[in-house]
């Protein structure tokens, strides 16, 4: 199949463009480079530099592709940056997808699969979370993805674009080549990790008085070679609809300091900062929907085996994709 990813130089959609490459799918990458790293594409797909901002450009990008799915990572996702200008991240994730929805219409592209978030949720009724819990987000970046997943069902409804949205929980972990390299870093392993490589002094955590068993935030880790296999299998006919990606276990940020001190054998520093407005303090997965409707099944569930990736690759990449 002739398939587009948009951000496949970042973190999750690198991965994603391996599985596709491997699986013998044709692939077309379209990407700015803000965030993501042109080496961390696999050399099998075809390169596009290029912004979902320029309407026309990105008609033209989707039509010579031939693509007959889209999958759309390209996004920004920093939840404290959305509380502060939360117009970037409208315009970013639904102003500029708008340009990308238009053009596969107009191209005849049948299904988009789209890299949504359990952000949408807010603060759950209750967990784990299923789909269909109600949405309330508590940040912009948050009601920026909800908006765009009913922009899809509008989509469907009027235009017979067929898709598959994925609320994630945390990305974690890595494959051999591709690893987590974000330019503004705020994910808690990598944070961690850069402690253990001697690249930070102390690691930061915010927040310790949530109401859980060690007063700090609790997360669904889910490894991004499973993210990427959940993508793979949307592409068959006749899957659709919401789906969350999880594990459905939560760990804590001092278990996951923990089990990278574990890990690496480094002891880690840490310093106790305040909250961080928009931070809900338990999100834990339902995937079972995912796992009875696309026949999907996390391969790698261990907190231990996503810290040990993730902690292999940045060994093997201190200075990250270095581009």
């Amino acid at each position: 199949m002739k398939v587009l990813v948009t951000g496949g130089a970042g973190y999750i959609g690198a991965a994603c463009v391996e599985q596709l490459c491997e699986a013998g799918h044709t692939v077309t990458v379209l990407d700015n480079l803000r965030e993501g790293h042109r080496s961390a594409v696999d050399p099998r797909a075809r390169f596009v530099r290029l912004c979902l901002s320029e309407r026309e450009a990105v008609l033209r990008v989707v039509r010579e592709s031939g693509a007959q799915a889209i999958v759309h990572f390209a996004a920004l996702a920093l939840v404290g940056e959305s509380m502060t200008d939360p117009s970037r991240y409208f315009r970013n994730n639904v102003a500029y997808g708008l340009n990308l929805l238009d053009a596969a219409v107009a191209a005849g592209v049948r299904k988009l699969i789209f890299s949504s978030t359990c952000a949408t949720y807010g603060q759950p009724e209750r967990l784990p979370i299923t789909e269909d819990l109600p949405q309330r987000p508590i940040n912009p970046y948050g009601e920026s993805k909800l908006m765009f997943e009913r922009l899809l069902g509008w989509y469907e409804r009027l235009h017979g674009l067929e898709f598959v949205a994925f609320r994630y929980f945390n990305a974690a972990g890595a494959t051999e080549r591709c690893g987590e390299d974000h330019r503004v870093e705020t994910h808690l392993i990598p944070n961690v990790l850069k402690v253990a490589l001697g690249r930070a002094a102390q690691c930061e955590i915010y927040g310790t008085d949530y109401p859980t068993p060690d007063g700090t935030c609790i997360r669904d880790y889910i490894h991004i070679s499973d993210l990427a296999d959940a993508h793979i299998r949307a592409l068959a006919p006749g899957a659709r609809g919401f789906f969350n990606l999880g594990n459905g276990a939560g760990y804590s940020v001092r278990e996951v300091v923990r089990m990278c001190e574990e890990v690496s054998g480094v002891r880690i520093p840490v310093v106790e900062r305040p909250r961080r407005p928009g931070d809900p303090p338990r999100l834990v997965a339902s995937a079972e929907k995912a796992m009875r409707e696309l026949g999907w099944r996390p391969r790698f569930p261990g907190l231990r085996e996503i810290v040990a990736s993730a902690w292999a690759w940045h060994r093997a990449h201190p200075d990250g994709y270095a581009d």
